[in-house]
This record gives C-alpha cells, sequence and structure tokens, in this order.
C-alpha cells in the first residue's frame, strides 16, 4: 500500500479538460508522487472513466477527489473525500458522503478511502463559489481549522486550496505548526518552480493542477522540488 505521508508533490488532472497523449506521458512519468482526477465542473462519469484508463497504464498511485457520486467508480488506488469544512452547507461537509455511504457503504474497502478536512480560501474560485465558502479568515481561524481536523475529526489530510491564485503561505504555515499528525496539502496559482519551493517550505505535499494545461513545461520543473527531500 502507498504511504501518502511520503508523497512531496502530486498533479492533479481535470477530466473536464484536455490533455494530449504526450504531455500525459510527460506527467506520468514525471517522478510526481502522484496522479489525482478531480474538478469542480462537468465532472462525468465517462470522461473520469476516459482519463483513468489513460492514466492507468503508468505505474504510480492513482487517486479520485469525490466531487459527485455519479462519477465514482472502481478502479482507483484512494478515493479523496473533500469535507469542506468553512462551508455553512452540508452537502459539502457530510451530505455527500452520507448519500455514498447510504449507496456504496456496503462494499467500500474503508482503507482506500481518505477522508480531507478541506478549506477553500479564494473566494473567486469555482468551488468556492459552489461550496459558498466563508473565506476570509484570520491566522486564528486557520489555526482553529487546523485543530478541528487534526483533534476533533482526526483525518490523515488538511488540504488547503486556493484554487486559481497563490495563497497566503503564512496562513498555510500556521496550520501547519498547529497540526501534530495531519498531513497538509496545498493546493492553488503554483505557476513556477518558484512557486512550488514556496509552498513546499510550509506545505508537506504541494498540488499542481492548472499549469499543466497551461504551460506543462513549467509544470514538469514543479518536480524538482523533490530533489531537496
Amino acid at each position: 500500500m502507498y504511504d501518502i505521508k511520503k508523497w512531496k508533490h502530486v498533479f492533479k488532472l481535470d477530466p473536464a479538460k484536455m490533455i494530449n497523449d504526450e504531455d500525459l506521458d510527460k506527467i506520468c512519468m514525471s517522478e510526481t508522487d502522484a496522479i489525482i482526477i478531480g474538478g469542480t465542473d462537468n465532472v462525468t462519469e465517462d470522461n473520469v472513466i476516459q482519463l483513468m484508463s489513460r492514466v492507468r497504464r503508468y505505474p504510480l498511485p492513482l487517486v479520485l477527489e469525490i466531487s459527485n457520486l455519479e462519477s465514482t467508480m472502481p478502479g482507483f488506488d484512494f478515493y479523496f473525500v473533500p469535507m469542506v469544512l468553512n462551508s455553512p452547507d452540508v452537502t459539502y461537509q457530510n451530505g455527500i458522503l452520507l448519500e455514498a455511504l447510504k449507496e456504496y457503504g456496503h462494499m467500500m474497502d474503508f482503507d482506500e478511502v481518505i477522508f480531507q478536512g478541506y478549506l477553500v480560501l479564494n473566494p473567486d474560485s469555482k468551488v468556492a463559489v459552489k461550496t459558498q465558502a466563508q473565506t476570509n479568515l484570520e491566522t486564528e481561524d486557520i489555526e482553529a481549522y487546523a485543530l478541528m481536523t487534526d483533534k476533533v475529526y482526526r483525518f490523515p489530510i488538511m488540504y488547503i486550496e486556493y484554487s486559481g491564485t497563490f495563497g497566503d503561505m503564512e496562513k498555510v504555515r500556521a496550520a501547519k505548526e498547529t497540526l501534530e499528525e495531519a498531513h497538509v496539502f496545498y493546493g492553488g496559482g503554483i505557476s513556477s518552480i518558484n512557486d512550488a519551493k514556496a509552498a513546499a517550505e510550509v506545505a508537506d505535499t504541494i498540488v499542481v493542477g492548472n499549469l499543466v494545461y497551461e504551460d506543462v513545461k513549467q509544470a514538469l520543473k514543479t518536480v524538482k522540488i523533490k530533489e531537496k527531500s
């Protein structure tokens, strides 16, 4: 079984976006630690299956980040279940999970299901709008959410998502320094190796997503952050 706490760098691929075979091969052979498949809009059973079948040929961990039940299927190494802590809508905290357990609970392998304390912090992002996330958080709020993740819910991952913009690394640092057990994932706005290095200084794992589609050469350079570890 793969150990997610050893991951330093992962690429996140959106099933609703196109990536050609050459670029996909470069991404999957880049020495990244894992591939996450997930997105906010237009995630369907068909496009998840298509992308999964293309990535599955490569010898690296494959994760499905669950955004809806319709696109959830077997064949992945892990299933990340985001619990959006700063959303007032219970749908994005445990509502989707409830429906998943009602339908698939009897067949789930809970060793493959990873719950995430998820903070959405870019108010202009699609995921913030969709989840109605309360993004105007002070450092004290971040620390309290970190305690909630670590000590109350005991989730193994705290995922800090700025989706589309490079975030406040001091807030990420505050979360990291508060946590004792949970592993910090950071995603959002990584557009260069310098961004990747800055994020990797304060997070355990960095997630590179949009850059894959904007500038694959720059995306591949971000894997270099693993050289220091």
